[in-house]
């Protein structure tokens, strides 16, 4: 029964996107969307699917782009994935706010700067935890005072 299928232009739709996400390549994934723009684009729970995957190629493409960067043009990065410069600074500002990367976008220069990934310091975790144990500590004093 699969074979009926196989020759069908949703199905063929399904396959050229599952090619270009296994290339991970936004321009195929694009070409795909616009090649099958009826198969794909009329079924909501499809369409809502490839945004979802066309928002993590994005992102993947991204990071794979200015990893070997600390400080880049975003109009670089724009020329280097073939975007317009606004949907990339939108992505790249929804990145750092969801902390996929560090770092700040610099519109006066039109760059992005990167940080270093912050390491974890543990005083802040012990600060908080001898706070408690004080509070518990006279909590019970209290208690031990107002029964005499």
């Amino acid at each position: 029964t699969a074979s009926k299928f196989r020759d069908h232009r949703a199905v063929a739709a399904l396959q050229a996107v599952a090619k270009a996400q296994k290339q991970r390549s936004l321009a195929d994934f694009e070409r795909v969307l616009s090649e099958y723009r009826d198969e794909l684009q009329n079924d909501e729970l499809i369409r809502n699917h490839l945004t979802a995957l066309y928002d993590t190629l994005l992102e993947q493409n991204l990071v794979r782009l200015i990893e070997p960067y600390s400080r880049v043009e975003i109009a670089h990065i724009a020329k280097l994935i073939g975007l317009p410069i606004r949907v990339v600074e939108n992505k790249l500002s929804q990145m750092i706010l969801d902390k996929v990367f560090y770092g700040i976008l610099d519109q006066g220069n039109g760059c992005l700067v990167i940080f270093p990934e912050a390491k974890h310091d543990s005083t802040y975790d012990a600060t908080l935890d001898t706070i408690k144990n004080l509070s518990n500590v006279v909590e019970s004093l209290y208690v031990k005072a107002a029964t005499l």
